[in-house]
């Protein structure tokens, strides 16, 4: 299948303090590890990339450092995640088949990964990279604190990004959520509440959300020894 990336790059980094699509890492722009990483691999033939309407031209120039030969395109984030993913889906040329969607935040995915989770892929069937729970999981009540239960995490699963999809099967989940008002975190639910089936994909690497200053470090430190080992930065 033809395959496009869209990377989710909007927000304002509240827990940051900062914008953290352009926060530097090792050497790069945050939200540049994962352009350079999809630019990378020929399976991938578009990126579309959303971010903040002030952050167009800095990205474009962004892209056009990091992507030089590869068809992209620069989207307007949405009020939320899901609205940012849309206006992705939507500028996703016609040609395309699947689509993956990945958090611009999440810089240290790995290219084994992302392919295993394309693999997975087609009509009817879509995937994510996810983790299994090491924690034990307690339901709380808002309001008393109080546990109400304990979930079974032999059965449990940290989403992570890239979700993968056919494109007729992503754009149909979010069209279905505009009608109905419906609101989520991930791709990978709107997918499942349009039935289709939705596997997990193990991720095999550091593929953390840097969210805290405390991931800002430790992001930065796993790239710089990525790049010892490889000598790539």
């Amino acid at each position: 299948m033809k395959w496009a990336a869209v990377v989710v790059a909007a927000g304002r980094g509240a827990r940051l303090g900062r914008p953290k699509q352009f926060l530097e890492l090792a050497g790069l722009p945050m939200v540049g590890w994962s352009i350079r990483r999809f630019a990378e691999m020929a399976e991938i033939e578009e990126l579309v990339v959303a971010t903040e309407p002030e952050c167009v031209d800095q990205m474009r120039a962004l892209i056009a450092r990091l992507a030089p030969d590869r068809s992209a395109h620069i989207v307007r984030g949405g009020a939320s995640r899901q609205g940012s993913v849309y206006n992705g889906l939507m500028a996703v040329p016609a040609q395309i088949e699947a689509v993956l969607v990945h958090d611009g935040a999440r810089p240290l995915v790995g290219t084994s990964d992302v392919r295993a989770g394309m693999r997975e892929v087609r009509k009817g069937r879509a995937a994510l990279l996810a983790a299994p729970v090491v924690d034990t999981i307690k339901v709380v009540d808002a309001q008393s604190r109080r546990v109400t239960t304990t979930l079974d995490r032999r059965t449990l699963w940290a989403a992570q990004t890239p979700q993968f999809a056919t494109v007729s099967d992503l754009r149909g989940a979010h069209e279905r959520a505009r009608r109905d008002g419906v609101a989520v975190t991930d791709d990978a639910t709107l997918l499942e509440l349009a039935g289709l089936e939705v596997v997990v994909v193990p991720s095999t690497c550091e593929n953390f959300k840097v969210t805290l200053p405390a991931d800002v470090a430790r992001a930065e430190i796993i790239l710089q020894e990525r790049a010892l080992t490889t000598g790539v930065r």
